[in-house]
């Protein structure tokens, strides 16, 4: 299992969409978090746990950049086959994240 914890690893206050709009974004951690820990969890045949308790919360550009971003970019669908969402402080965030993910999926 190849792990990120969102508040230790990038930042207990996560910012907007992109790199443009500050610091800390969906974008940012995207390409420095996300995508290089779900390709070396995918190649090596793990899962990717992501530990979203902690921070002071997730706008929805930041997950929808995120999550919706790497599908985009990847151009692949499944990617939550490989990825496991921990949140016991907001229940809301994977239902959230699997809405973000199907629709960029369906846009493909």
């Amino acid at each position: 299992m190849i792990n990120i914890k969102i508040a230790q690893d990038f930042s207990d206050a996560p910012g907007g969409r992109t790199i443009k709009e500050g610091p800390f974004s969906g974008e940012e951690f995207r390409k420095n978090f996300l995508k290089p820990k779900y390709i070396e969890a995918k190649d090596t045949n793990q899962k990717l746990s992501i530990d979203f308790d902690g921070a002071f919360g997730y706008s929805t550009s930041f997950l929808e950049e995120s999550f919706g971003g790497l599908v985009r970019e990847l151009r692949t669908k499944g990617i939550l086959n490989n990825i496991e969402i921990i949140s016991k402080e907001d229940f809301s965030l994977k239902n959230d994240i699997e809405k973000y993910v199907s629709k960029a999926e369906k846009e493909l």
